[in-house]
């Protein structure tokens, strides 16, 4: 094998095992915070900013690292991440008080950053033909989210909560270490320091931008938000510990990271336009049925009143979000074939801006979904908010882009009209 594809491999595998020990630790709230919640007596809106907290902060800062990365490289960038995060994990140990797991919680999310540095870095190492395969390969590490279902209830059942924190933070570390001792860089893939500031912003004004970020709030911001949520729905909806629970919300967030390479195949073969569509539409049947609550009713009868429940089952609605995993796994490698496509000499900036309007997403639909069942009572509230939220972006989708599309090698009249 060629020194280069040696690069290549390691580049890839190390930015990936990076990206999903990020993933772990930014998502470490969707199980750390419910003994925090019961230890500070917090109610459900309380409990999603808390969730969400992380979110933000590593929303926020995905432009400027994007922006950083193009200039000098993602190799120092999401090293120097990386280490700046260990202490502030570490110290959330130590937290007793609401503002104190705030505080930190700002710190730690920097961590989420890490992805708009990491798939720049990473698709500059490929070529066009192989960069969704390759960018679905290093997005897979969204299967953080699972790890920390999996890893963090065995650290309280077998310590106690603060044991979680503690040991995130050594692993973030020795993963730091090991990225930069196996990576390379390669100063060809910089943009050229002439670029301004106002050149790679520039792309903001491209309605083509802002469609992506629409696409991208749902199938990331999505998934981060019912990742931190889901773990405490299945203990407050249907009564399960919070080690079965987890164990049954990594059905959601497992596929949702590591079928993302599947994605980007699927993507480089038919375009990122026919696979995000038929994931808008997936995920709107998906989410109909589960937005419908535990419902009981009576009606009378010739032999008197009788009464119906309807509602998913645990086991149901467990498939219903292993298929919206699955699905939106494929949308978060699609939205990023439409960048790769479309603006490859600026993926860094790009990639931030989609990538922060995903993760303010991830922030704010868990603090909705807390204040819609503080506001109505209806746990399910939380998916007919993201029903709405993907009925909304079939429209947009439909009449920017897929009207347009020629059908059986014709155009459409109303297209040819325009």
């Amino acid at each position: 094998m060629s020194r280069a594809k040696v690069q290549q491999a390691l580049v890839l595998s190390m930015s990936t095992l990076a990206f999903t020990v990020c993933f772990m630790v930014w998502m470490m709230f969707a199980v750390l915070g419910v003994p925090i919640k019961e230890l500070l007596q917090l109610n459900e809106t309380q409990f999603g900013l808390l969730a969400a907290t992380p979110v933000l902060t590593g929303s926020l800062v995905r432009l400027p690292l994007g922006m950083l990365t193009d200039r000098f490289g993602g190799r120092v960038v999401f090293f120097l991440l990386m280490l700046a995060c260990v202490l502030p994990i570490y110290l959330i140990a130590e937290a007793t008080a609401y503002w104190q797991f705030l505080v930190l919680g700002l710190f730690v999310g920097l961590a989420g950053g890490s992805f708009s540095v990491g798939i720049a870095y990473v698709a500059k190492w490929f070529d066009k033909d192989n960069q969704g395969l390759a960018m679905g390969i290093f997005g897979a590490g969204n299967a953080g989210s699972a790890l920390t279902k999996f890893l963090a209830p065995a650290l309280i059942a077998w310590g106690s909560w603060q044991l979680v924190p503690q040991v995130f933070s050594a692993i973030l570390f020795i993963t730091a270490l090991l990225f930069w001792f196996l990576t390379s860089d390669n100063k060809a893939h910089r943009v050229a320091s002439s670029v301004s500031l106002r050149e790679q912003l520039a792309a903001l004004k491209d309605p083509a931008v802002w469609r992506y970020c629409q696409y991208y709030s749902i199938v990331f911001g999505g998934y981060v938000a019912l990742a931190l949520w889901m773990t405490k729905y299945y203990v407050q909806e249907y009564g399960f510990s919070l080690q079965t629970a987890a164990l049954l919300a990594a059905c959601f967030s497992l596929p949702g990271g590591v079928l993302r390479a599947v994605g980007g195949w699927m993507s480089d073969k038919w375009g990122a336009q026919s696979v995000t569509w038929w994931v808008l539409w997936v995920s709107w049947v998906c989410l109909f049925l589960l937005s419908y609550p535990q419902t009981d009713f009576t009606i009378q009868t010739v032999n008197g009143p009788k009464t119906f429940h309807i509602g998913l089952n645990a086991w149901v609605f467990t498939a219903l979000m292993f298929v919206i995993g699955i699905a939106w796994a494929f949308g978060k490698a699609s939205v990023f074939k439409y960048i790769a496509d479309d603006y490859p000499q600026n993926m860094g900036a790009i990639s931030g801006i989609v990538g922060l309007a995903g993760g303010l997403g991830g922030f704010i639909l868990p603090i909705l979904f807390g204040a819609l069942v503080d506001l109505t009572g209806v746990r399910s509230s939380a998916f007919m908010l993201l029903y709405g939220v993907v009925w909304v972006s079939l429209i947009w989708m439909y009449f920017s882009e897929i009207r347009k599309t020629p059908l059986m090698g014709r155009v459409s009249a109303l297209a040819q009209g325009e």
